[in-house]
């Protein structure tokens, strides 16, 4: 029989709060985080806004010296650790050794590259920070998650591009579930509002250029939906063996069921037209959870606001569903968060657990006139009171990657 894996605990640095009850108070109430970019000038860009961090001091909770040293995603990614660790109260008496990390972020350091390449043009090669490379490697948020926490057990850090965080709670609950570890912090985080990464994606026509209404700019599903917007932050979930979660006495705020995902091989950055790939993640999902498709009460899309994302999603769920797609809730919470990119799936992952939690559904802001290609129920404009047993989420990322995770209520 196999393991039985619970999430213990949870922690978020978001654009729409910092920490799991600021987000959600957010995303239930319905406020966007998206602004004007103030990372940098982003005038002459053809998006100059992005859901942005606000507020956001890692020298609150660590050395500023040591704060430093981390690129703004491992700084997310420590922080939110953090949070989970302690929401879960998990600060000692555990084994090191069958504790780890797995990591998720699409990108990396890219605030790091882009600041010491322009040091390399401007000053020469000398005057490269000597903490470039440890800064900027996209494993160095798992690396200084385990310093910091003590985690000795299984680390691994995955680039799969949007997937990325759901295939690190993905690939945490496999290490759980086969008895490699009694305890995984999973999760993941990004920091891509760099000039060079927006202008990478504003080059790809693939952001929302309403500039001048950006907190209306994300409407995912809705029928003048222009592209995605950018958005920053990290979150992590503790997840525990059951046995080891009971041992201890831990608070269970839901259970792991299924992980399914599945590779387009299709097209770079385009889902294939009937969402092909998108169908089988879904499918391997509900097969892992042993659950029929009427399980299922809610989905939190991968919802990204762009004409073809969106519209392939519906499809594939219509697909997977059949006549209980009509009576599904589908939400996109990005239409507040924004697109984390690579720390997508875990923000959506614990909107999962609250909704679950709360007995609540974030709504999908900004859906003003309907699609008729898009012709679910997506909880338009505001939160909905609803009992949900179990929800899944949807990641897609560039490459054709593909993750679905399915949460549902614990029950012994």
């Amino acid at each position: 029989m196999e393991t039985r894996v619970v999430i213990t605990g949870m922690g978020a640095v978001t654009p729409v709060g910092i920490g799991v009850r600021a987000m959600w108070d957010s995303l239930v109430s319905g406020r966007s985080g998206v602004g004007r970019i103030t990372r940098f000038d982003s005038s002459g860009y053809d998006t100059c806004i992005a859901a942005e961090v606000q507020d956001f001091d890692p020298g609150a909770v660590m050395d500023r010296k040591e704060a430093k040293r981390m690129d703004r995603f491992t700084q997310f990614g420590v922080v939110s650790a953090g949070m989970a660790l302690e929401d879960a109260n998990i600060s000692s008496g555990f084994d090191p050794d069958r504790a780890g990390v797995v990591f998720g972020t699409g990108i990396g350091g890219m605030e790091t590259f882009d600041q010491q390449f322009r040091v390399l043009l401007e000053k020469g090669p000398g005057r490269v920070s000597p903490f470039f490379i440890p800064m900027m490697i996209s494993n160095m948020a798992a690396g200084n998650i385990a310093m910091r926490f003590g985690l000795k057990g299984p680390n691994a850090t995955l680039t799969t591009a949007c997937c990325a965080s759901a295939h690190s709670v993905g690939d945490a609950f496999r290490i759980v579930q086969r008895g490699d570890a009694d305890i995984m912090v999973a999760g993941g985080s990004e920091a891509p509002v760099t000039p060079v990464a927006v202008a990478g994606f504003c080059s790809m026509k693939a952001m929302s250029t309403r500039n001048d209404e950006p907190t209306r700019a994300v409407r995912p599903f809705e029928a003048r939906r222009d592209g995605f917007v950018m958005g920053e932050g990290g979150g992590m979930v503790v997840l525990e063996s059951l046995e080891h979660a009971r041992k201890r006495a831990a608070r269970i705020l839901a259970e792991v069921a299924g992980y399914g995902q599945s590779a387009d091989a299709y097209h770079i950055t385009a889902p294939p037209p009937e969402g092909d790939g998108a169908v089988r993640a879904m499918t391997a999902a509900l097969k892992d959870a042993g659950m029929r498709p009427e399980t299922i009460d809610y989905i939190n899309a991968h919802g990204t606001s762009t004409p073809l994302n969106d519209k392939v999603e519906t499809i594939a769920i219509k697909r997977v569903f059949g006549e209980h797609a009509r009576r599904l809730m589908v939400s996109s919470t990005k239409s507040m968060t924004g697109h984390l990119l690579g720390a997508a799936g875990i923000i959506e992952l614990i909107a999962c657990v609250q909704g679950i939690v709360s007995e609540t559904i974030p709504p999908t802001i900004n859906y003003e006139e309907p699609d008729p290609e898009c012709d679910l129920d997506y909880v338009p404009n505001r939160a909905r009171t609803a009992r949900i047993n179990a929800a899944l989420t949807n990641s897609f990322g560039f490459g054709g990657q593909n993750v679905c995770l399915i949460v549902k209520r614990f029950a012994d």
